[in-house]
């Protein structure tokens, strides 16, 4: 009896905390941690994929699409990342104690431990869903692309956050394990953006119609443009203060509204930069794609975004609140509603945009000819 692929995804990926197990108490030099990750992490989820696969499930399947290998051997490591976040908020022991001393002792910080949360849930349910979907010649796409944008938006982040921060004087071998969890995605987003988009088919008179209409008669996107609006000045304002800017308003906003912003392990002032110089030009191109009709590129990149936005956020309010965070970088209680508004504001906005854009895709259509929707066109 064949099981379905995404049921062998799952079964595999059961098998890391063992592993994890086994290698935590038989390794004990910094290059053999690097090895044995590099084997548990990449090549034996592979080999384990492939032989599940093609044994198993997929004797009879051709062309499989490249992008699979990927999700099941990131699915793998999504259950390494959730065993080491449970191991250090306490509810599991013995997994991840000696990897932590002599492979990446920053996974222990609030921020690495928030990440491994999403990455154990939201990404593996994503890859579920999408192996799913894909043997099932479903649309997949805009799950993927949401994959892509939280996993990209999730390195870009922490890598840097790691070799400049305070744990950059000791970084050990297996640190380096995370360059294809950065390369990876950054293929697959290139892969799914060079694919053909996936365009509803709607009438020319419609679309025709609604791309006349003004951003003014357009209340739903007059309101998302004035938000994107309130994001780009909330991403510059959290950018200079993250570059320590001496103004006073900056001052009173880093130590009475967001400490965690000077935490030492530097994770959230890379947020805030990575919002700066990456997603204050998107922000600006959303408002543009919301005022001229036609920017069907707005389809795709409003999912990337939102999950860019959506893993960055989770981390950085997630690590200003919790326990493994210093008290002192934590947010002040009596600021604390003012501080979750704005930071759940910012995370807010991108999925909603990604929803408009989803559910009513007719104004992003490319634009119709001038005269193909006359009745003499018709007639024709």
């Amino acid at each position: 009896m064949q099981l379905p692929v995404d049921i062998c995804v799952l079964l595999l990926s059961l098998v890391a905390p063992a592993v994890l197990y086994a290698m935590n108490n038989v390794t004990k030099q910094p290059v053999m941690v690097l090895t044995l990750g590099a084997a548990v992490l990449y090549i034996i989820p592979y080999i384990m994929s492939f032989i599940i696969l093609h044994l198993l499930a997929l004797q009879h399947w051709e062309n499989i699409d490249p992008l699979f290998y990927v999700l099941a051997v990131f699915s793998f490591t999504c259950l390494v990342g959730l065993t080491n976040a449970l191991e250090q908020d306490g509810y599991i022991s013995g997994y991840m104690g000696f990897y932590l001393k002599k492979g990446e002792p920053h996974l222990s910080t609030a921020y690495a431990v928030m990440m491994n949360y999403w990455e154990g849930v939201i990404h593996f349910l994503l890859f579920l869903i999408i192996i799913y979907r894909m043997f099932r010649g479903k649309s997949y796409r805009s799950l993927a692309l949401f994959w892509a944008g939280s996993s990209i938006a999730h390195q870009i982040v922490f890598i840097p956050g790691v070799v400049i921060g305070k744990y950059g004087s000791n970084i050990h071998p297996a640190f380096w394990r995370n360059t294809p969890f950065l390369l990876l995605p950054i293929w697959g987003a290139i892969l799914l953006f060079s694919r053909e988009r996936e365009l509803p088919i709607i009438p020319a008179d419609k679309i025709a119609v609604a791309q006349k209409r003004s951003l003014l008669y357009r209340p739903v996107d007059l309101i998302l443009s004035l938000l994107l609006l309130g994001a780009m000045a909330f991403s510059v304002f959290r950018g200079v203060v993250a570059l320590d800017c001496p103004l006073d308003t900056c001052f009173t906003y880093i130590y009475q509204y967001e400490p965690y912003l000077k935490d030492p392990v530097v994770f959230p002032r890379i947020t805030m930069l990575v919002y700066l110089f990456y997603a204050l030009p998107l922000l600006a191109a959303f408002i543009y794609g919301l005022r001229n009709p036609g920017c069907t590129w707005m389809l795709d990149w409003a999912i990337f975004f939102a999950g860019a936005i959506a893993q960055t956020q989770w981390c950085h309010i997630g690590g200003s609140l919790h326990s493994r965070t210093p008290f002192t970088y934590r947010v002040p209680t009596d600021k604390w509603s003012t501080v979750m508004i704005l930071n759940g504001l910012y995370v807010a906005l991108p999925i909603l945009l990604a929803i408009r854009c989803r559910l009513s895709p007719t104004f992003f259509m490319p634009t119709v000819p001038e005269g193909q929707t006359s009745p003499e066109k018709k007639d024709n």
